[in-house]
């Protein structure tokens, strides 16, 4: 199929979008690299009567070092990740493992963290590493915490006005390692279930922080706090790691499709969390 009819709008800069927002208001839809809005209007599942183009904006495109992190433009690809020695080897790690080369030469962690697809890689790699994203609206900013932009299924707290312009990680500690591990769907390489986790531990082996991050699994990607309460002051020996695992969907209504059960999804995060956690451990120092 064929999208219907819409405006075509391309700006230059950041606030020439958003007054492009602002005029056509929920009639428009923003367009980064178009790897979730293009499948969705030829198949008619969204309908925008005007698409608001960032790709000219290169001012949004940016993977900077500054205030003990790194800044990452929202139009920055998957595959300027992927490549980058900038970013915190978790981040890039995940990127990755997004879909395939063509889609990461085009689709922007911009794009990915705005759709909150339940499936995507990337908002659990930004959760784990405490991710802070900015969002630009008419004369103002907003920063948000990772853990809370991700609200519900396709739904952040991301305004109706606002464009996701930044996002900001600071630099893991040294005594620390990451991990992204997911099930796979073998035709899209979307996460039926993947885990991210930042873990960092002192000169005893004690873990002092646990950070994870979860895609899959349920109607968002989330924060899996009572895993990572589990991990915090202990040795993280293999049935500390099991424990933790077993504690990351609590909470949690799994999803349930065709490509798994609810309780498959379950048993995945088991097992996909002890093995990320393991990994990440493995990797410290």
């Amino acid at each position: 199929m064929i999208p219907a009819a819409f405006q075509y709008h391309s700006p230059n800069s950041v606030a020439d979008a958003i007054d492009l927002l602002n005029t056509h208001g929920a009639d428009a839809k923003i367009l980064a690299g178009g790897q979730s809005l293009i499948p969705m209007m030829k198949l008619r599942l969204a309908d925008p009567q005007v698409i608001i183009d960032l790709g000219n904006i290169s001012s949004m495109n940016y993977i900077t070092k500054r205030d003990g992190g790194v800044a990452i433009g929202g139009m920055t690809t998957y595959e300027q990740i992927e490549s980058s020695d900038a970013v915190p080897s978790l981040l890039s790690e995940t990127a990755s493992s997004v879909a395939d080369v063509q889609v990461r030469n085009r689709g922007t962690i911009g794009g990915s963290l705005s759709h909150n697809d339940p499936a995507a890689d990337l908002p659990a790699a930004i959760i784990a590493l405490g991710g802070e994203i900015t969002t630009s609206s008419k004369n103002a900013h907003r920063t948000i915490q990772a853990a809370d932009f991700f609200v519900d299924l396709f739904t952040t707290d991301l305004g109706e006005n606002e464009i996701l312009s930044e996002v900001f990680i600071k630099s893991p500690a040294p005594s620390s390692g990451s991990a992204y591990l997911k099930f796979a769907n073998k035709a899209s390489h979307y996460a039926i279930v993947g885990v991210a986790t930042l873990i960092e531990t002192d000169s005893s082996g004690n873990c002092t922080s646990a950070n994870i991050g979860v895609s899959g699994a349920g109607p968002s990607a989330f924060k899996a706090e009572d895993a990572e309460k589990v991990l915090v002051g202990s040795k993280l020996d293999e049935s500390t790691i099991a424990e933790a695992a077993i504690q990351a969907g609590n909470g949690i209504e799994f999803n349930e499709d065709v490509h798994a059960s609810a309780e498959y999804r379950a048993h995945l995060l088991k097992v996909y969390g002890t093995r990320a956690i393991r990994k990440a451990v493995s990797r410290i120092g």
